[in-house]
């Protein structure tokens, strides 16, 4: 199909859905979809997918215990914000990680430390799979596939122990 142009609102009764097309084999890989409301996260380790959670807000609840959330391999465009769904500061600790140390985060997050002071943590660029939140009080962080190997990834965090990133 060829590109399309409009001239005024495009509308949607439900959802858009941005996809990937594989050139070689024709395989169709959803990639963000967007105009959806939040997914509330579980209170337990969750693999994410592209067609569910890419393109909206994922709401991370205040656990019970220690959640992994795992991403999907990167894929150019997709997004993925977490936000902190809590109604106090989490006695435990959030962790994002890629599905492999290959795939590694570029960039960092701001730290808003409960103690009135703000610093800046980055990744190592070159091998950092892993971001873990400490007992947060609060986080609205991005992710964003810059390809297939890489993640972006911005945002702030707030609590009284900085944020860590780390190889897995």
């Amino acid at each position: 199909m060829a590109n399309s142009t409009f001239s005024g609102p495009v509308r949607s009764e439900s959802t858009f859905k941005t996809i990937s097309k594989n050139s070689t084999t024709g395989t169709i890989t959803e990639v963000a979809t967007i105009g959806d409301g939040p997914v509330s996260l579980a209170d337990a380790d969750v693999t994410l997918t592209n067609a569910t959670h890419s393109g909206r807000i994922l709401l991370v609840p205040d656990g019970g215990q220690d959640n992994t959330y795992t991403l999907p391999a990167p894929i150019a465009g997709s997004v993925f914000r977490f936000v902190y769904a809590g109604g106090a500061a989490d006695a435990t600790d959030a962790i994002i990680v890629t599905p492999g140390n290959t795939n590694f985060y570029i960039g960092g997050v701001t730290f808003l430390d409960t103690d009135n002071e703000v610093s800046a943590v980055f990744s190592d660029g070159n091998s950092n799979s892993s971001i873990q939140f400490n007992v947060p009080a609060g986080f609205d962080v991005t992710i964003v596939g810059l390809n297939t190997t890489n993640y972006q990834i911005f945002g702030t965090v707030t609590g009284a122990t900085a944020p860590a990133f780390a190889d897995q």
